[in-house]
């Protein structure tokens, strides 16, 4: 009976020894509560030897019944002091089913010749709750009738009425072209209107712009667009670059191949252009010092570049020309 006893104690003490080492696992989700639909992590965090082998069960659909695995495992690995190493596990979950649930304790199993030991973490505990949309007594309260959907109109739906319309615009030009023609016959010669020089256009515009105080009245995005829309009909009638449709970029680029030079008006041009692109599309609030410098840098531009003596003599004599002056 005493070597029984003794015999037992040395089994023991051999599969203690073996096992001797200490492992800690924990299992928790990131909330204790969600509402159904949201999704959450389940984190599962092993701190074990390093030398010390574990067998680490993965769950695949779901962590129990209503709570069901979107993805993972994740895992990940981070050596601590002391040759310690600790391995974490994260899953993502939902659940579609109100509820309070519990997660049975997640488990890692050790095997050797002594035997077989399981190392298990706590219980975790999820509650799962329904979004309250209305009253818990509806009768207590009239709501208002739900009004019916409006779908989004489709390409396919609008593309007759675009289609109807150009070809009303074509035929109305047409007929606006053909009758202006018709009573051009009948009134003979055209006496020639010779446009007025791109500056005075210009400086007409921009003393108007100046009389409206819009930036003095907050309308600041306003008097933007309004001064650069009057340097780019400028340069369009000037230099014909047809900056209306172009960016900043390429307006600056397009001055530039007609020959213009990078001096001080075409610095004074790109820092009306660049101002006013931070105003309109990056919501730039300048304050007052800076509007009146974009307008004077406008001014000085118009000034610097305007048609001089001798391109207006040109103009005149092929005006006079046309008119059977000369």
């Amino acid at each position: 009976m005493k070597k029984l006893i003794i015999s037992i104690f040395l089994f023991i003490s051999i599969i203690s020894s073996s096992f001797g080492q200490e492992v800690n696992i924990k299992s928790s989700f990131d909330s204790s509560r969600i509402y159904v639909g949201d999704q959450i992590k389940f984190t599962i965090t092993i701190d074990k030897p390093s030398n010390f082998g574990l067998s680490l069960p993965i769950f695949k659909d779901t962590l129990c019944k209503n709570i069901e695995i979107i993805s993972g495992p994740r895992v990940d690995s981070s050596a601590i002091q002391n040759g310690r190493i600790k391995i974490i596990e994260k899953y993502l979950i939902t659940s579609f089913d109100s509820g309070r649930y519990q997660v049975k304790p997640f488990f890692a199993e050790a095997k050797n010749e002594g035997g077989m030991k399981r190392f298990y973490s706590d219980y975790s505990i999820l509650e799962v709750m329904r979004v309250k949309i209305a009253p818990a007594d509806t009768a207590s309260k009239i709501f208002d009738i739900i009004r019916p959907y409006n779908a989004p109109l489709t390409f396919a739906e609008v593309l007759p009425w675009i289609l109807i319309i150009t070809l009303v615009g074509i035929i109305a030009w047409l007929a606006v072209r053909f009758l202006w023609k018709l009573k051009k016959s009948d009134s003979g010669a055209e006496t020639y209107i010779p446009p007025e020089p791109a500056h005075v256009i210009a400086f007409r515009e921009l003393e108007k712009l100046k009389n409206e105080e819009l930036w003095q009245k907050g309308e600041v995005k306003k008097y933007y667009t309004t001064l650069t829309e009057i340097l780019r009909r400028y340069l369009e009638n000037r230099f014909r670059v047809f900056s209306l449709e172009l960016t900043t970029a390429e307006t600056l680029e397009s001055l530039i191949k007609t020959g213009f030079k990078k001096n001080g008006s075409y610095n004074d041009l790109k820092a009306v252009l660049t101002g006013a692109d931070l105003v309109k599309f990056a919501k730039h609030n300048p304050v007052a010092s800076e509007n009146e410098s974009h307008f004077q840098n406008s001014w000085n531009f118009v000034i610097s570049t305007k048609e001089n003596e001798t391109d207006a003599d040109l103009v005149e004599e092929k005006i006079s020309v046309k008119e059977g002056k000369l």
